[in-house]
């Protein structure tokens, strides 16, 4: 796992014009050149074992970018003059752990020697990334892709700020992130998005995988995960993640594309009337322009036993 390097060449970018379309453009040659070089690292995987990537492409429509991976699949969305919010229905769910842990409240921050940590596997547009950066001033976020023009793409195309003291962005592989023993218990909020060309299914999807998400939370901690309803691979997720976070999840309903968020706890059991939870929601939805109480009537019918109140 190594820290992104390219944060010099964005900068460059950023130094060398002020104007947005000169911007852009340049930029477009620098995720270029990354992509050449990317190839170049496919033509000798053979010989030492580097990933093969797709093309990282964009299209725009009604004031929105989209990220491609060389298909019409969509990796992900900007509007682009709201560069912060986010803008697909799924990734705003990915956010649903603040409904039980929120990395503003000041309880949250005593007796911690470290800040609230936030780490998203798979950077996609930066959507998660940004908004934790920009919403939560006193909390680490840490984003882990492992294709190097995707990080490229979404520091020149989609405006994520450069790494920082609080922000860390890491060129890597998140199986590798989440089983390296520095990593233990050392994560609060963790979100995962991992999908290949065809986002037709998570590419990490095993129960080891799983098993060392959950060892990467600190307890109390909330992972949320996008899986794909309509696919082979919902039911092998959904029973790995329920084996091992002991079936404490809760399921969202399906929304566009067939994305269905997940989402898996870590801690003391949850016993909360639904009451509570929309009070949450209402909280969140004036903070911080999610629309979080649109969650809460899915949750509550969608997953059994949940009907009257939370207890998981």
């Amino acid at each position: 796992m190594q820290e992104f390097g390219l944060s010099n060449i964005v900068s460059l970018v950023n130094k060398l014009t002020k104007n947005h379309q000169a911007q852009q453009a340049l930029g477009l040659i620098l995720l270029s050149e990354a992509l050449m070089s990317s190839n170049k690292n496919i033509k000798s995987s053979k010989k030492d074992n580097k990933p093969q990537f797709a093309p990282v492409t964009f299209s725009e429509e009604h004031g929105v970018r989209f990220l491609h991976f060389g298909t019409w699949w969509v990796q992900g969305a900007m509007r682009i003059d709201q560069p912060d919010h986010i803008e697909l229905e799924y990734a705003q769910q990915m956010m649903a752990g603040l409904l039980f842990l929120d990395p503003n409240d000041k309880r949250l921050h005593l007796n911690r020697e470290k800040p609230f940590h936030m780490v998203q596997l798979g950077l996609g547009t930066g959507a998660l990334t940004k908004f934790a950066y920009k919403n939560f001033s006193k909390s680490k976020v840490t984003a882990v892709d492992l294709n190097p023009a995707v990080i490229v793409a979404a520091r020149v195309m989609f405006h994520l700020p450069a790494p920082n003291k609080r922000l860390e962005i890491l060129e890597g592989d998140a199986l590798k992130y989440v089983v390296h023993k520095k990593n233990k218990e050392t994560v609060d909020l963790l979100q995962v998005d991992l999908y290949d060309a065809t986002a037709r299914g998570p590419v990490l999807s095993s129960v080891d995988f799983y098993q060392g998400c959950y060892d990467s939370l600190k307890a109390p901690g909330v992972m949320t995960v996008n899986l794909f309803g309509n696919h082979k691979s919902f039911k092998t997720n959904i029973k790995n993640i329920c084996d091992v976070f002991n079936n404490r999840v809760l399921v969202f309903q399906q929304v566009h594309d067939c994305n269905v968020v997940v989402l898996a706890f870590k801690g003391p059991y949850l016993e909360v009337d639904w009451d509570a939870v929309k009070s949450r929601a209402i909280h969140l939805q004036k903070q911080y322009g999610l629309p979080t109480q649109s969650w809460i009537s899915g949750l509550r019918s969608e997953n059994a036993r949940q009907e009257i109140r939370l207890s998981i």
